[in-house]
């Protein structure tokens, strides 16, 4: 008996679904390839903010699906297996994204993946560093030990993406509180975009990103004398 990710493959072994990374979030930064990919399709998946995003490339003949439950997205896809789909995901298509999820629950032999940068590599880019010597983590709906892991003598320091909890201060405000100095905190905001904002600072001065942020990556910078007080 045929299984259901077997059957997925058969339909569209000439048909795959498209996955697009948008890169930073400007959509002068979508490759030319995730450009083609969107107009070509029959649907376009994605957030209410990344179809805005896309809304110059977006006709009005093409299918709009927004995100919502996953499993409802999973359930849509199967339904409209046949016709030419591409999912917008944020950033690039192999941090953080929908990718996992989508290969777990169809099959992976189906997807036709375009990867673009990420927000972290857009922010080094624009603060002038390399990032190979930073770990990549998540504190975004999740948890990571991010004082334990501060102290890895083979990391230049960290990389996270946050949410409305784990924020850059609360971030910042408990690697202090644990004895943490020498460290710069570097937050990039809304990258890419008309109103982006780069905030640096000595983690000594944690107290002055006691505000609300927008959506966000956070640097932790080690210095030459990293080390606890």
């Amino acid at each position: 008996m045929i299984t259901i990710k077997e059957w997925l493959v058969n339909v569209v072994q000439s048909n795959k679904i498209n996955v697009v990374g948008l890169g930073p979030g400007n959509i002068k930064y979508l490759s030319t390839t995730g450009i083609d990919c969107v107009k070509e399709a029959e649907i376009v998946v994605g957030s209410t903010r990344q179809l805005s995003d896309l809304k110059t490339i977006i006709s009005e003949k093409q299918e709009i699906y927004i995100l919502g439950k996953l499993s409802e997205l999973i359930s849509y896809l199967k339904e409209n297996i046949e016709k030419k789909i591409t999912i917008i995901v944020s950033g690039d298509t192999g941090y953080y994204s929908l990718v996992p999820y989508l290969s777990k629950n169809l099959s992976k032999d189906i997807l036709n993946i375009i990867p673009n940068i990420s927000s972290y590599q857009y922010l080094f880019s624009k603060i002038g560093e390399n990032w190979q010597n930073f770990r990549l983590a998540s504190v975004h709906g999740r948890e990571f030990d991010y004082v334990k892991n501060i102290d890895d003598e083979d990391t230049a320091g960290l990389v996270l993406l946050t949410d409305d909890i784990q924020n850059p201060y609360e971030v910042s405000k408990n690697l202090y509180n644990n004895g943490i100095r020498n460290i710069t905190v570097i937050v990039g905001e809304n990258l890419s975009y008309d109103n982006e904002k780069i905030t640096i600072l000595k983690i000594e001065d944690y107290e002055k990103l006691n505000r609300k942020f927008d959506m966000n990556v956070l640097i932790l910078k080690k210095g030459e004398n990293y080390g606890k007080k």
